[in-house]
């Protein structure tokens, strides 16, 4: 009799711990990603944008929590998005360049899927390997297109009609839908837009079409105290946006090689509605378009959000579900007179950080140095999974919740290597601090430092000219941030690596995709297809 009671209480005892085990799994948060491409922080109606209103985001950001001084630490697609795996800088995890993520490398979202999280990869990835990590996958090949894009999915690629921002957004709720039940979930929901060529869905277009958007006040920034590398880049408005970006239509009897290299030209000139625009009439004409097609993709976007908070309300999921936006790197409004990214000024080192979810402050807007090298410990703190010695970065959880730990950092390092890339943007590393910020173009042996409390918007290089002397504070200024930009370089573990382009590693982000074809399928039929075999 004894015997039959113990073996009764020990097997209640352990249907009660499963009990317990699973209650304890279930009420970890789900967790969502929502990535999108060059969207610039000041684009953000939460961040005093001047240009656009996103109710959406700013409803996230209301809700939740929106960080004022969130950086990255390459600002490029591809190193940015492997920071995002690794939590590391470009010189440990493998991608400086835009070069191919090696898949066997340790991620946030292989340590998820092994803690319980039911994982998923949907929308823009450009890492040029499969993802790995993730119980269902669904990505563009490389940059992926605007309209009726293609994906692949495990073994095969398929096309899916409709609007790309739309169609991922379509993607990422039918994930929501078909979850597995009792299974916290963890989603990246990555976006193209506002990623070039600006292509944005017709509501937005149409919406945007005659708006007049107000120029920045440095779009026709000369670069006079700054002439080691600005006056070489080719990202500029004026000169550089070509006639494809400004969707200008070309000869009907154009076909084929001869109509895409019409495209390419950056023009001079341009006739509209009858009249020759040249010079500074042309420039201000170049802005408008850009601008435009630009903030109608980025409007695209903030509907995509508010489609993914709806549903999550609608499947009274809200309550246990973090939500967290933020972009691959900053991006340039005219600012300086440029567009893209790259260099290390505000506009391009800046990017959105918002989060809202359980535990998270309402309303709160944490005012420490954040990095990107931050998410992936962030995203495992918070699911409750321990943070592996790997990961360079820090768990942002207690900013989230509103706390101040006293030995938060109180700088941030940057590297950028694609030299001369795309658009002759020179290589550099640098410091930002609360007060300044120095930059050094290594292959220049030139410097530049900031003062980004007096002078924002980086017009007074405080080391030119080169060749006069210094007051006593400006060189005592320069002399603490070398140091402190020689200190984070060995806090970091950079010695340089990949500094010399022969040493970039091989392959392309951008494939080659070897995989079958299926054809068109619905969104529906491609969620199925995502699921990565055992």
């Amino acid at each position: 009799m004894l015997h039959r009671i113990y073996l009764f209480t020990l097997f209640l005892s352990i249907l009660t711990s499963g009990w317990s085990f699973a209650a304890e799994r279930n009420s970890r948060p789900n967790i969502i990603f929502i990535f999108s491409d060059d969207h610039a922080e000041h684009a953000i109606s939460a961040y005093g944008s001047k240009v656009n209103q996103t109710p959406h985001l700013d409803r996230l950001a209301g809700e939740g929590a929106r960080f004022t001084n969130s950086f990255v630490t390459n600002s490029i697609c591809t190193p940015s998005r492997a920071t995002l795996l690794t939590g590391q800088y470009s010189h440990l995890n493998g991608v400086p360049v835009f070069n191919r993520f090696d898949a066997s490398r340790d991620t946030v979202a292989k340590h998820l899927q092994a803690g319980g999280y039911h994982t998923g990869m949907i929308g823009k990835w450009h890492l040029g390997s499969d993802p790995v990590g993730f119980d269902r996958w669904i990505v563009l090949p490389g940059q992926g297109a605007y309209w009726n894009p293609t994906f692949l999915v495990p073994g095969h690629k398929l096309n899916i009609e409709g609007h790309c921002t739309d169609v991922t957004t379509d993607l990422g709720i039918e994930f929501l839908k078909t979850r597995p039940e009792g299974k916290p979930f963890f989603l990246m929901l990555h976006q193209k837009a506002p990623h070039r060529a600006w292509e944005p869905d017709e509501r937005n277009k149409a919406r945007f079409k005659d708006q007049v958007i107000p120029e920045p006040d440095t779009l026709w920034d000369d670069y006079a105290t700054r002439p080691v590398a600005l006056p070489e880049n080719e990202q500029t408005v004026a000169n550089d946006l070509t006639r494809r970006d400004l969707k200008l239509e070309p000869p009907a009897e154009l076909k084929g090689r001869e109509r895409n290299q019409w495209l390419r030209v950056k023009p001079t000139e341009v006739t509209v509605e009858g009249k020759k625009l040249t010079g500074v009439e042309l420039v201000k004409w170049k802005y408008q378009r850009y601008m435009q097609d630009y903030l109608a993709c980025v409007q695209g976007v903030d509907d995509g959000v508010g489609r993914v908070l709806d549903y999550l309300d609608e499947a009274d999921l809200a309550d246990n579900t973090i939500v967290i936006y933020s972009a691959d790197n900053g991006w340039y409004l005219g600012d300086l007179g440029m567009y893209d990214k790259r260099f290390m000024y505000e506009p391009g080192l800046r990017v959105p950080l918002i989060a809202r979810g359980p535990g998270i402050k309402s309303g709160s807007t944490p005012a420490q140095f954040v990095a990107n090298i931050d998410l992936a410990p962030t995203f495992l703190d918070l699911a409750g999974l321990p943070i592996p010695s790997f990961m360079q970065g820090r768990t942002l959880a207690p900013l989230l919740r509103g706390e101040s730990p006293d030995d938060w950092r109180e700088s941030v390092y940057y590297r950028y290597y694609h030299d001369p890339g795309h658009h002759n943007t020179r290589a550099h590393y640098g410091v930002r601090t609360k007060s300044h910020k120095l930059i050094y173009y290594w292959n220049k042996d030139a410097y530049e430092m900031f003062d980004i409390v007096n002078d924002p918007a980086e017009q007074h290089n405080l080391l030119f000219p080169d060749d006069e002397p210094k007051t006593p504070e400006v060189v005592a200024k320069f002399e603490e941030l070398k140091a402190e930009l020689a200190r984070l370089q060995r806090e970091f573990n950079d010695d340089g690596k990949y500094a010399d382009p022969a040493t970039w590693p091989k392959g392309s982000s951008d494939g080659p995709f070897p995989h079958q074809p299926l054809g068109g399928k619905s969104v529906a039929e491609a969620i199925e297809l995502s699921h990565e075999s055992d």
